[in-house]
């Protein structure tokens, strides 16, 4: 057995084999390439196909590798041993590119164990024509444009032909690449099957930033001097156009003085015309120019200005801007008169009617009239008074303080600027009866043993002609002196038909501390004004001035004043609530005092009829000792209170005084008792016929009946206070 196994494996050892096979081999032409072909344990003869087809050996064409054989009637034997390879000498592509392959013959005839390689290729290279690049089936032109529409997808075929081996080829964007060789195909040339034509298409998706760019095809080749070779393109993508305004305003523009340069630059391909138009309208402006100027600026140009850019492919979307001109106001008609006389305390009207932009806003402003004598001597100013702020200004129940002139003001801001302008004045003319000015304050102070000067100013047109001062039952008309006294004749106040009164008193003292009327009459009527004349001594007219300097100076906030007075409020109302329940509840001070010590002794007998059918109102003898008190018809309680030891013994004491005093002949009381309460109203009251006890009751008809609190409170007067004597 064992022997049978190591024939075997001699006999496996000893089969020939392939060592190395012949291998993919690219030679460039008139080189010289080596197959390699390579056996263990070779037996058989060597021999070499190509296309199917024996070759023979023949000198410094194909040569074995090992060389030194012996030659045979078919040429150069094989060389002994395992290297079959050979040498092809001067390579062509018309006598060698082909299919290879190495064959060994069998050892024996029963051994069967010829041997066939791999078919191998062996190129003879060729360098393929520069490549080319087709769209729409036509062949490009390099740096030709490729015109696509942007959003389209262009179709471009590279072809590389007669190349051996095959070119690689790649798309290139730029420098960037978009795609690889794996799309290619290549077919042998009809006309020259030993070459390819190699071809590889892109299907590219067009967008806008394509556009200019440049598109290459490169074909990769050993035989190119630079191992590639590339043809390009130029993208030429149309797209409708974008557009983008420039030059809006950032601020203000005003008429007359700025400029607008707007300009409506456009990307698009082919180049797009511009439109622009004004919303307002619908106008075309200017289809040539993309820039739009607006020199100077006028009111008329405001508006919303929108451009609009097209070409073959399509239009923009249209961009507006609004410009608004701005425009100082201008006064159009102030109205409805140029002059007004009104009479007192009637009503007049204006109205303005101004333009501007922004719209101005309306203000009517009063210039108080002002004497000339006034503004010759510098001793008045111009006052100006707001009357109103709408185009129409009303004037109810005019006064002389309504005379002067009136002026529209008009103004509006442009750039953050105020630009005001004001009407031609309205001269506002009064008349009517005087009208003494009234003060704040209609108290005059003076120094005792000084002048005191009383001032107070008249408007009248026309011009008073009585002026009288009063006090007390004396008169004094203007112009005349009456001892210490003198009315000074109307002098001119630094307003037009105003005049100041002055009435003059030398000396003055507590004596003229009194009320002062000033009465002004004219054809038109009369006016009075009266003021208060008040005369201390300097010191307290100084403390006074500087009470009055501090508390200006110092002023208290409001906020704080209210705080104070609310917090007074809340304290007030709080002690009220204790006080109101505190009574209810009679405790604290409200509570009562015991009814022993309260009414102990006090004898309340009625008036009018008693028990027995006698009218009568005197005490008992045991009732002396105690106070004599009756209920009066009108439900008040009138008490006489006991007299001392004296008085209760002697008839003439003041108890019987009072007693025999206070009675008619009839025996009704002739006069008011010494003291008298009257119960709350609603309150509880005593019956009458009742007698108060040091126990707290009272008695009536037999029954006894306990005093209630409020009647205790109601009764402690008449023992707490004493009478008063008459």
């Amino acid at each position: 057995m064992q022997s049978e196994i190591s024939l075997a494996g001699a006999s496996w050892a000893a089969v020939q084999r392939f060592d190395r096979q012949p291998q993919y081999t690219e030679v460039n032409p008139g080189e010289d390439a080596k197959l390699t072909c390579t056996l263990h344990h070779r037996k058989g003869h060597c021999s070499w196909q190509k296309d199917g087809k024996p070759v023979g050996m023949y000198p410094r064409k194909y040569e074995w590798v090992a060389g030194g054989a012996a030659m045979g009637p078919g040429g150069p034997m094989p060389p002994p041993g395992g290297d079959c390879s050979i040498w092809v000498r001067s390579a062509t592509i018309e006598f060698d590119d082909g299919e290879w392959e190495c064959q060994v013959t069998a050892s024996d005839f029963a051994s069967q164990d010829a041997l066939t390689s791999n078919p191998v290729k062996l190129v003879v290279r060729v360098a393929p024509q520069r490549p080319r690049i087709e769209y729409n089936a036509t062949q490009m032109a390099p740096g030709q444009n490729v015109s696509a529409k942007s959003g389209e997808r262009a179709s471009l075929r590279c072809i590389s032909r007669y190349g051996n081996p095959p070119a690689k080829l790649k798309w290139m964007l730029g420098d960037e690449p978009l795609s690889d060789t794996g799309n290619q195909t290549s077919v042998r040339e009809q006309d020259n099957p030993k070459t390819w034509s190699t071809s590889s298409v892109l299907d590219l998706a067009v967008v806008k930033r394509h556009h200019g760019r440049s598109l290459r095809c490169v074909a990769l080749h050993d035989l190119y001097i630079a191992r590639s070779l590339d043809v390009d393109v130029k993208l030429d993508v149309r797209f409708p156009p974008e557009v983008r305004l420039v030059g809006a305003p950032s601020k203000d523009v005003e008429e007359g003085r700025d400029t607008v340069e707007l300009r409506c630059e456009s990307e698009a391909n082919p180049p797009a015309t511009i439109t622009w138009r004004r919303s307002q309208k619908a106008e075309i402006l200017n289809t040539m120019n993309s820039t739009m100027i607006l020199r100077p600026a006028r009111r008329s140009d405001t508006g919303t200005y929108t451009c609009q850019a097209r070409n073959v492919v399509g239009a923009s979307q249209p961009l507006s801007v609004h410009i608004d001109v701005k425009y100082p106001p201008r006064i159009l008609h102030v109205g409805p008169d140029r002059k007004v006389t009104a009479q007192l305390f009637s009503q007049t009207s204006f109205t303005c009617e101004a333009e501007g932009n922004p719209q101005p806003s309306i203000q009517w402003l009063q210039k108080m009239p002002i004497h000339p004598m006034a503004i010759a001597d510098g001793s008045a100013e111009d006052k100006v008074i707001l009357r109103g702020a709408e185009p129409r200004l009303v004037l109810t129940n005019l006064t002389y303080d309504h005379q002067g002139e009136y002026v529209c003001r008009a103004a509006n801001k442009i750039a953050n600027v105020e630009r005001p302008v004001q009407s031609e004045p309205i001269p506002v003319h009064i008349k009517g009866a005087p009208q003494v000015v009234r003060r704040p304050n209609a108290e005059v102070y003076a120094a005792r043993g000084h002048d005191a000067i009383i001032r107070m100013v008249v408007c009248a047109d026309p011009r008073p002609r009585r002026i009288s001062w009063e006090w007390g039952s004396m008169q004094l008309e203007a112009g005349m002196i009456m001892g210490r006294y003198k009315a000074e004749e109307l002098a001119q106040d630094v307003r037009e038909d105003c005049y100041e009164a002055r009435f003059h008193i030398k000396g003055a003292d507590a004596a003229d501390a009194r009320s002062y009327t000033l009465t002004a009459e004219n054809e038109r009527g009369s006016d009075r004004h009266t003021v208060l004349l008040a005369v201390r001594g300097e010191q307290e007219i100084v403390d006074e001035d500087t009470a009055r300097t501090r508390l200006h100076s110092n002023p208290v906030s409001m906020i704080a004043m209210i705080g104070i007075l609310a917090v007074g409020m809340i304290i007030l109302l709080i002690t009220a609530c204790v006080l109101i329940c505190a009574y209810r509840k009679e405790t604290c001070c409200f509570k009562p005092e015991p009814i022993n010590s309260l009414i102990d002794g006090i004898y309340v007998k009625p008036t009018g009829v008693t028990a027995s059918g006698r009218n009568d109102t005197q005490p008992t003898t045991g009732e002396l000792n105690r106070a004599w008190c009756y209920l009066s018809p009108n439900s008040s309680v009138a008490c006489i209170a006991p007299g001392d030891a004296r008085s209760e013994k002697s008839p003439g004491g003041p108890l019987a005084q009072s007693r025999r005093s206070s009675h008619d002949s009839n025996g009704a009381l002739a006069s008011p008792p010494i003291y008298t309460t009257s119960p709350p109203r609603g309150g509880p009251r005593m019956m009458q016929g009742a007698v108060v006890t040091a126990t707290g009751a009272y008695h009536h008809t037999g029954i006894n009946h306990p005093i209630s609190s409020a009647e205790k409170v109601r009764l402690s007067p008449m023992v707490l206070q004493p009478p008063t004597r008459v």
